[in-house]
């Protein structure tokens, strides 16, 4: 976070500017809404929960939404009021009723709500896709739909159908279902209702889509509704541009200095791809498999999280511990011998000895990362270094900062794992060739498994 002297700093350059603005306009100076907040020192912002926007996680509050916000406010030097809201509409009032300056839902714009609000610059766009259960028949357009979507109401969503029924209904085609919205869910809720078989079709965009799959691998996509929905805040239509000039600068700020990729990629980035099977396969795992190694994870995580451990031992081993490679790593944890007598392993397929072993020999490597580098990053590079090794990892990060990259990112950490296999580049390191490509998928995999498994053990499942 800035310090409260820069803060004030930039406020005072932000006042500044905007009166030479006014000034050089030839009119009498005015107060703008972007002097207002300052002079205020808070930005007043509404939200609605959900796993993308905010919520109060152990270490307080979270979210991918919160984070800009947090961002933003840090960025102007002011206080950020966050006022979380259960209700789309409710919050949309607030903003025209002048209560609030911003509204942040991690939803997307639509031609409706253009025409109720102004918006800031996109920052990300998003795919609106038609929902339906797996295993059920696939509708192939809306006019073959034989039950209602069920929307939140204000959502995007339903501001998108509404549209598409009213333009159905004025070229004349049959539409034989039709749109129910709710105060009584959100789009998560809507989806987890799909997934269980309690209604038949909801609408959600690809960043609520891909965080819910993984708990429930049964949701399907039967058809896009729109490729390319923009998502931004969107403020009071009746003001000034100030605040949106704000907008404009601070996102440009951040994507130059590669803050918001970090973020993404914190959020969504290992989610992106899907697996059914592998989802599924996992999930049933972890209610059943898991319960016989679970206190042993616990015993042994130290000050690690034990979850994390088990996430790394699934695709380790898949929780088998008889499990082996065709290089000869053994047990739960896959240990090599020479890890294993390291860290006073006997038998690599006792459970115990295995998830001990490879505990304290992750913890070690924790240890072995540069003091500088935060989490999650350290973790992520601790974790590919399991894999591939500490040296191999050494040389993706030289390569990442001979390539003007951040070697203390994962974010661009990771892009460069793959070219240890490219022999132009591998030929530069000191450690040579390694499967990096497969270290990226190793890490990748493991944060996914990890996140069913928090949610799991959220919902007492495990």
């Amino acid at each position: 976070m800035q310090s409260s002297d820069y803060k004030k700093r930039l406020k005072l350059q932000l006042i500044i500017i905007l009166s030479i603005a006014v000034m050089s306009c030839g009119v009498p100076s005015v107060p703008t809404a972007l002097s207002s907040l300052l002079e205020r020192e808070s930005i007043r912002v509404g939200t609605v929960y959900g796993a993308g926007t905010f919520y109060n996680g152990a270490e307080g509050p979270q979210g991918f939404e919160y984070e800009l916000l947090a961002g933003f406010a840090d960025y102007l030097g002011v206080t950020l009021d966050l006022y979380p809201f259960y209700s789309y509409e409710v919050m949309l009032e607030q903003l025209e009723e002048g209560n609030l300056d911003i509204v942040a839902t991690g939803d997307a714009v639509t031609d409706s709500l253009k025409k109720r609000f102004a918006y800031g610059p996109a920052y990300q766009h998003v795919e609106q896709e038609l929902i339906f259960q797996a295993g059920t028949n696939r509708p192939r357009d809306l006019a073959d739909l034989d039950a209602p979507i069920v929307a939140v109401s204000g959502s995007s969503q339903a501001y998108l159908l509404t549209d598409i029924f009213d333009e159905l209904n004025e070229s004349n085609e049959v539409i034989k279902t039709n749109l129910v919205t709710t105060e009584d869910s959100d789009s998560e809720e809507l989806l987890q209702q799909v997934a269980n078989g309690d209604i038949a079709y909801t609408v959600a965009d690809s960043n609520r889509l891909a965080l819910q799959r993984r708990r429930y691998p049964n949701l399907a996509v039967a058809k896009t509704l729109d490729e390319k929905m923009p998502m931004a805040w969107a403020l009071p239509m009746n003001q000034d541009d100030s605040v949106k000039a704000a907008l404009i600068e601070y996102f440009g700020t951040v994507h130059q200095s590669g803050w918001f990729t970090v973020l993404e990629d914190k959020y969504f980035g290992h989610i992106r791809q899907f697996d059914y099977v592998d989802s599924r396969a996992f999930n049933y795992a972890a209610e059943t498999s898991l319960t016989e190694y679970k206190p042993l994870f616990q015993k042994y995580a130290g000050e690690l999280d034990w979850r994390l451990l088990a996430a790394m031992s699934y695709q380790e081993s898949h929780w088998d511990s008889e499990a082996i490679s065709r290089t000869g790593v053994r047990g739960l944890m896959m240990l090599t011998l020479d890890t294993a007598s390291d860290w006073n392993v006997d038998d690599r397929t006792d459970p115990e000895q295995s998830i001990r072993g490879g505990s304290r020999y992750f913890a070690s490597l924790l240890n072995r990362i540069p003091a500088r580098i935060s989490d999650p990053d350290r973790t992520w590079m601790a974790m590919a270094s399991y894999n591939i090794g500490m040296g191999h990892l050494e040389d993706a990060r030289v390569l990442t900062e001979r390539q003007g990259g951040n070697p203390d990112l994962w974010v661009d950490v990771k892009r460069r794992l793959p070219q240890l296999r490219q022999k132009k580049y591998y030929r530069t390191t000191r450690y040579g060739y390694a499967r990096g490509d497969e270290a990226l998928q190793y890490v990748e995999n493991i944060r996914r498994y990890y996140d069913s498994l928090v949610w799991l053990d959220e919902q007492g499942k495990i």
